[in-house]
């Protein structure tokens, strides 16, 4: 079911692999990429450290603020430890900050995820709701 030339995935006039089926299939190869995930104490000193660390792994140049206010945002509901984890695949970048605790109302939406949301180009709420993640380098 892996190949690109199976006979269910065949547009069968002209026998190449149906475009819109292809990634359903499975028949795209993924691309790759790395991931990087490091535990911060949450104390405000340690966001300088994120940043330090987010621009020593991703090249892009929102990508340190972005951890930073994610970082922030997560700092403020009062979890002990930060778990930071850069993702890249192809060219995107996933930044995802997670506590402990789900994250109250304000710490989720309020004026640091404004700042995610403008630079970022998808955001959103991990699905536990203890973190919040930002992608950046795809369309939204």
């Amino acid at each position: 079911m892996t190949g690109a030339n199976h006979r269910d995935n065949l547009d069968t006039d002209k026998h190449y692999p149906y475009p819109e089926t292809v990634a359903i299939r499975g028949t795209v190869m993924p691309e790759s990429g790395h991931t990087w995930q490091k535990a911060f104490k949450a104390e405000p000193i340690e966001a300088r450290h994120v940043r330090l660390w987010t621009a020593g792994r991703v090249r892009h140049p929102d990508a340190p603020l972005i951890a930073n206010e994610l970082y922030v945002a997560v700092l403020g509901s009062g979890a002990p430890v930060i778990e930071m984890t850069l993702s890249t695949a192809g060219s995107r970048i996933r930044i995802t900050a997670q506590g402990s605790d789900p994250l109250p109302l304000i710490h989720s939406h309020g004026p640091g995820w404004q700042i995610v949301n403008g630079l970022a180009n998808l955001v959103g709420l991990t699905a536990d709701e203890c973190g919040l993640w930002a992608q950046l380098g795809a369309r939204r």
